[in-house]
C-alpha cells in the first residue's frame, strides 16, 4: 500500500478529469449527489463503486454516502461488515494520514485487494465483492475524526493500477474538499429542516382528512412564513395559498392564525396577544 501528501500533479490533468470534477460540482447539495458523482468519477478512474465515511480511534465509523454502477449498490453491504465485525479498529490503511496529524490536509492512499490490513478485510469485504483496488484521499478533521472518500475499482482491465493512481490524484484534493462541504451542507439542512416530523403528525393526528397541500401550508404558517414566502416556497399563487389555508382551517375548526398556533405551539400570553392582533388586522384577507 502507498500513501502520500498531494502537491502539483508532475503533468497535465487531462480534460477528463476537469469533466469528472465538473459533474462532482454540479451535483453538490442535489439528492442524487453520490450517483451523479459516481457517473464522472467511473469515466476517468474506471472505478465501480465509491463511499464517503468518518472515522474515530474510539467510537464506530459513519457512513456520509455511496454508490454503485451495479443495480445493488453493495458498499453499503462492505461497510455494514466494516462497522460491525469492527474491522475499523484493525484497519491500518489509514495511519498515513493519522501520522500526519494536520487537520485539513489531504493524504491519498492506494491500496490493492491483496494489500488489505487483515485477512478478514480482505476475504470478507475486497474478494467477497469483486474488488480489486482502492485509491481514498482523507483527511484529518477539527473534531478528532477523519473523513475519507475512497473509490474501488471492480475490473481490473479498466484504468486499473499506477493510471487509476494518477488520474486520481489529479483531482484527490478538490474531490475531498467538495464532498466535505456536500456533507456539510446536507448536515446542516437536516438540523434546520422545520417543522419537525412531529408537527405534520400533530396535524395529521388531530385531523387526518387534511390533505398534503393544506398540510403543506399550516406547517409553513406554523414556522412564521408570511402568505407570500409560503407562495414562493410551494411555486403557488398567493390566492391558492390562503385557499389551501382556508380549507385547513375549516377543518380543523378555527378561524385565525392565533387558533393555529394555540392548538400547536402552545405560545405565551404575549405572543398570543400579538398573534390575535395581527388576525384583527387581516380579518377581511
Amino acid at each position: 500500500m502507498n500513501s502520500w501528501g498531494l502537491g502539483h500533479a508532475a503533468h497535465t490533468p487531462t480534460y477528463d478529469t476537469h469533466a469528472a470534477m465538473a459533474d462532482v460540482v454540479d451535483a453538490m447539495g442535489r439528492d442524487h449527489f453520490a450517483s451523479s458523482a459516481l457517473t464522472g468519477l467511473s469515466r476517468v478512474l474506471g472505478i465501480g463503486s465509491w463511499s464517503v465515511y468518518r472515522l474515530w480511534r474510539d467510537r464506530p465509523p459513519v457512513m456520509h454516502l455511496s454508490a454503485s454502477r451495479d443495480a445493488v449498490d453493495t458498499t453499503g453491504e462492505c461497510f455494514s461488515i466494516y462497522r460491525d465485525r469492527r474491522l475499523y479498529l484493525r484497519d491500518s490503511s489509514f495511519e498515513a494520514v493519522r501520522r500526519d496529524g494536520v487537520t485539513g490536509r489531504a493524504v491519498m492512499l492506494h491500496m490493492r485487494a491483496d494489500e488489505a490490513p487483515s485477512t478478514e478485510h480482505r476475504d470478507a469485504i475486497y474478494r467477497s465483492h469483486g474488488m480489486v483496488e482502492r485509491v481514498s484521499v482523507a483527511r484529518a478533521e477539527p473534531d478528532g475524526s477523519l473523513l475519507a472518500v475512497n473509490a474501488y475499482s471492480h475490473d481490473a482491465a479498466r484504468c486499473s493500477g499506477q493510471a487509476m493512481a494518477e488520474r486520481f490524484g489529479d483531482i484527490a484534493s478538490t474531490l475531498i474538499a467538495a464532498v466535505a462541504r456536500h456533507v456539510e451542507w446536507t448536515a446542516t439542512t437536516a438540523a434546520s429542516a422545520s417543522p419537525a416530523p412531529s408537527t405534520r403528525d400533530a396535524l395529521r393526528s388531530r385531523c387526518p382528512a387534511l390533505t398534503d397541500r393544506e398540510l403543506d401550508v399550516l406547517e409553513r404558517l406554523l414556522q412564521g412564513i408570511t402568505y407570500d414566502g409560503i407562495a414562493a416556497d410551494m411555486r403557488l399563487s398567493v390566492c391558492t395559498v390562503k385557499t389551501y389555508r382556508a380549507r385547513a382551517f375549516e377543518r380543523l375548526d378555527i378561524h385565525f392564525k392565533s387558533e393555529l398556533f394555540a392548538l400547536f405551539v402552545a405560545p405565551t400570553h404575549g405572543t398570543r396577544r400579538a398573534a390575535n392582533a395581527r388576525d384583527r388586522s387581516t380579518r377581511s384577507t
